[in-house]
């Protein structure tokens, strides 16, 4: 499975993703994150890959369902991934076209990116 969530202390959600990513494990991870939102309230999210290769093609990545209904309740999101990968995070993840500050990192300042997650 190239996707794993699980919410991490109080608020920080965490996605550990690895290899390609899969639109259906996506949604289900979704899924998760919004069960834990409606538990929980306002979370923080945090995005950690492993060996990313990028996502299946499929025509369902332009889904913003989740970003729309769950935004208001999301304080910051923090990416950690390969500089190779930037540009297409920047538009996988809605960077400044979403209300929610979202920062990216590189593998070696994951550190970095929970404290900035702390702020």
């Amino acid at each position: 499975m190239p996707i794993k969530f699980e919410l991490e202390d109080d608020d920080v959600a965490a996605f550990r993703v690895t290899g390609k990513l899969q639109l259906e494990e996506f949604a289900t991870a979704q899924r998760k994150c919004e069960e834990i939102i409606r538990r929980v309230g306002h979370i923080k999210i945090l995005v950690l890959t492993e060996d990313f290769e990028g996502w299946e093609e499929s025509e369902g990545w332009g889904d913003w369902s989740f970003a729309s209904r769950n935004d208001p309740y999301i304080s910051k999101i923090a990416i950690v991934v390969d500089e190779k990968w930037k540009d297409l995070i920047y538009l996988f993840s809605g960077k400044d076209l979403r209300p929610v500050p979202i920062e990216i990192f590189e593998p070696e300042k994951e550190l970095q990116a929970r404290k900035w997650l702390d702020r």
